[in-house]
């Protein structure tokens, strides 16, 4: 009685490997190795239903049995040494996907940097010089005479539009820093830094190695990113006294060292729930290189950037380049099915 419950049981296990195994054919493009397993399990199921017959009294043909066992091996045993090209299949599936990403980030974080930019040079050169001459046009006036009352008032219209001038020149250096552009990372950290450390009382230094020397204008932008990215999120939610920061080369390697005294927090448990983390990790994927964070509640936080100036992949890809790329990807893919037609007509 045992044995035919396990019989039974044995018979089910293997439709259900056979059913996951017949879908997986049309998931991996019609692999043999999945079209051998499918036979493999199929006869299997049908070798175990005949002992299942032969538990109950009925004649089986042992050498019917024998034979299955032979199915059962072949499929097996071939299905493994294919196996092995299933698996580099596999990989060359991920490897595509993990270029396509990488396409799709650099290609919105390119449109992002446009953008700012564009936006930048509409506020910078349309309202900018309308707000400048509405300034010197109240200046003029303010020299005129007037009353206590309309003192007073061309005053405060005076000091709303120099407001307005400072807030727009600061918002157009935000989106698209023009001393980054004119003057490298160091100067353009530095004088975010310098407004940052204005706006709040912390400490903030910064060291550098870097005299002048220009890098690739993609790297410069990200890592510049990444830096108002990590001191703007230690301002607003660590609370802390002092940052420190260094950005230095030695040979290819650029590398960036971040830490404050704040109040720390679990980085694991914060990567995708907010603080920008995992956008500063999108960014420096971008350009294949590492980045490393470290913290724990009332320990502060310590970053580590490195990336490579000669092997970054420039994340602005101009589209010759693009469409050269898709088009060996599609030879490839066309190159593959062909193989694969071949190898099953010869089988």
């Amino acid at each position: 009685m045992m044995v035919k419950a396990l019989l039974y049981i044995s018979i089910i296990i293997q439709f259900i490997a056979m059913f996951f195994a017949i879908r997986l054919i049309r998931a991996t493009k019609y692999k043999v190795v999945w079209i051998l397993f499918s036979i493999g399990f199929m006869v299997l199921a049908g070798e175990r239903v005949l002992q299942l017959v032969a538990s109950y009294g009925k004649p089986v043909s042992a050498t019917a049995l024998v034979w299955l066992d032979i199915v059962v091996s072949v499929c097996v045993s071939v299905g493994v040494v294919f196996l092995d090209k299933l698996i580099i299949y596999i990989d060359r599936l991920n490897v595509h996907r993990q270029r396509a990403d990488k396409r799709i980030l650099t290609a919105v974080l390119r449109t992002e940097e446009r953008t700012r930019a564009n936006f930048s040079k509409e506020l910078h050169d349309g309202l900018g010089p309308l707000l400048s001459s509405a300034k010197i046009s109240l200046s003029a006036l303010s020299k005129g005479e007037m009353d206590a009352k309309r003192r007073e008032l061309m005053d405060n219209t005076l000091y709303v539009v120099e407001e307005a001038v400072r807030s727009l020149r600061e918002i157009s250096n935000n989106l698209s820093p023009q001393v980054l552009m004119d003057f490298g990372l160091a100067r353009g950290i530095q004088n975010f830094i310098d407004r940052s450390a204005a706006l709040h009382n912390v400490k903030i230094s910064f060291a550098t190695n870097l005299k002048g020397g220009r890098h690739d204008n993609d790297i410069e932008v990200i890592m510049y990113r990444v830096v108002c990215e990590l001191i703007t999120n230690s301002l607003k939610h660590s609370g802390c006294t002092e940052i420190k920061l260094s950005l230095n080369i030695q040979g290819d390697i650029l590398e960036l060292q971040y830490s404050d005294n704040g109040s720390g927090f679990v980085p694991q448990a914060v990567m995708d729930c907010g603080m920008g983390l995992s956008n500063i990790q999108s960014r420096i994927n971008t350009l294949n290189g590492e980045f490393d964070i470290d913290s724990a509640k009332g320990k502060g936080m310590r970053a580590v950037v490195k990336v490579n100036v000669k092997g970054a992949i420039r994340p602005l890809m101009d589209i010759a380049t693009q469409r050269a790329e898709n088009r060996r990807e599609r030879q490839s893919n066309r190159q593959e099915r062909r193989s694969q037609r071949q190898e099953r007509r010869r089988r």
